[in-house]
């Protein structure tokens, strides 16, 4: 197929695919005419650069999972390269979310200071689907167990703060 089917059928821009060309991730042969040429497998390689560049991942994380469908693989995460950058993606949104939970509280501490009389309540101070369970100002500690974030996907994570 040509870069314009690949393109459709992938949904994404006829630039994109030269520019994952230019990083190696994937390869065209050139016709007589000079026009690029695909089969069937680079369309699942760029729905997997695609999915993951969706996920959060950056397009060199990308890398290990294209090469283990190249290597045959049905999936891409079937080798161990791949799997070890899920788990150093999923350590780094732990971080994240670590970091978001501490600034959530420094900003909560700040306007109870600001604002004696404001009361945070779960209907005017949170618009995610937490049940409350982020820690605000004073609030009990739970010890991690089974996590309610994102309706039981996210896991809850060891709270590494020292106590009040």
């Amino acid at each position: 197929m040509r870069i314009g089917e690949l393109a459709d059928r992938a949904g994404v821009s006829t630039r994109a695919l030269r520019y994952y060309e230019k990083q190696g991730l994937i390869s065209a042969e050139r016709a007589s005419n000079g026009y690029r040429r695909y089969d069937e497998s680079d369309l699942r390689l760029v729905e997997q650069i695609r999915s993951l560049l969706a996920a959060g991942f950056t397009l060199e994380d990308t890398r290990p999972f294209v090469e283990c469908l190249r290597s045959g693989r049905e999936v891409g995460a079937a080798c161990p390269e791949p799997v070890a950058v899920y788990q150093r993606k999923l350590a780094e949104i732990d971080t994240e979310i670590r970091t978001l939970i501490r600034r959530r509280a420094q900003v909560a501490d700040q306007l109870a200071r600001a604002c004696p009389g404001c009361v945070l309540t779960r209907e005017n101070s949170n618009d995610h689907a937490d049940h409350g369970e982020l820690r605000r100002a004073g609030a009990a500690r739970r010890q991690a167990g089974t996590g309610r974030l994102l309706g039981g996907v996210v896991p809850a994570l060891q709270d590494d703060r020292a106590d009040p």
